[in-house]
C-alpha cells in the first residue's frame, strides 16, 4: 500500500496542464493592462509582462478596460488614453505583434448614468460598453442604466456576470439580461475555479 501512495505521490508530481491555446479567441475585450491607473499593472514592465504573457497564450488584439468608478477611480479619456500611447509604444519597442485599443469598465453608479446621459461613454466595435455592478447586492439603477444605454444608442456588455453569487440561484437574471439585448462576459479564471465552485 506505501508503494502505491508513494507512487501516486510521484505521479501527482509530473503532471503538468499544458498551457492553453487561446489563438482561436484571439480578442481579450476585458483587461486591466494600463498601468497605475486601476487595480490592474502597476508598471510598465507589469504591463508588458501581462501583454507578453497573454500572447503567448494566442492573444494577438486587446481591447482594455481600465475601471472607471467614481468613488475609487475616477479615469477618464484624458488618464487612459495618454497611457495607452506609452503602452503602445513600449509594445512597438519590444516589437511585440499585438494591437491595443481602450475603452473603461463602468461601474453602475450616479456618475455612470450621467455619462450616459452626456452621451460621453467610452465605447468599442460597434458602440459596445462594458459595465459592472455590485458584487454585494444588485444595483436599485442597474435597469434604468440599461433602458437609457440602449435608448442613447449603446450596446451594453454585462461584465463577469458569473461572479455576481446572488443571482446564482435565479438563473432567470441572466435570461432577462439576454431578454434586453445586454451581453454577457465571462471571465476566463472563472472557468477554472478561481473565484469557488459556484462562479
Amino acid at each position: 500500500m506505501s508503494f502505491l501512495k508513494d507512487w501516486w505521490k510521484h505521479k501527482k508530481k509530473e503532471r503538468t496542464i499544458a498551457p492553453v491555446d487561446l489563438s482561436l479567441v484571439g480578442v481579450d475585450m476585458h483587461s486591466h493592462l494600463l498601468f497605475g491607473i486601476d487595480d490592474g499593472a502597476k508598471d510598465i514592465e507589469e504591463s508588458m509582462q501581462l501583454i507578453l504573457h497573454l500572447h503567448e497564450l494566442g492573444y494577438h488584439k486587446f481591447i482594455t478596460t481600465p475601471h472607471i468608478f467614481q468613488d475609487m477611480y475616477k479615469n477618464t479619456p484624458e488618464t487612459i488614453f495618454p497611457k495607452l500611447e506609452l503602452v503602445r509604444e513600449e509594445i512597438k519597442r519590444r516589437q511585440i505583434p499585438v494591437t491595443i485599443e481602450a475603452a473603461a469598465e463602468y461601474y453602475c453608479d450616479d456618475h455612470f448614468e450621467k455619462l450616459i446621459e452626456e452621451k460621453q461613454l467610452l465605447t468599442f466595435g460597434d458602440n459596445y460598453v462594458l459595465f459592472e455592478i455590485s458584487f454585494a447586492a444588485e444595483n436599485i439603477n442597474m435597469n434604468r442604466a440599461i433602458f437609457n444605454m440602449r435608448l442613447a444608442g449603446y450596446k451594453p456588455i454585462l461584465a463577469h456576470p458569473e461572479r455576481y453569487d446572488y443571482w446564482h440561484a435565479n438563473f432567470s437574471k441572466y435570461e432577462n439580461m439576454l431578454d434586453r439585448d445586454v451581453l454577457l462576459q465571462i471571465n476566463i479564471n472563472s472557468l477554472t475555479g478561481q473565484y469557488g465552485p459556484s462562479t
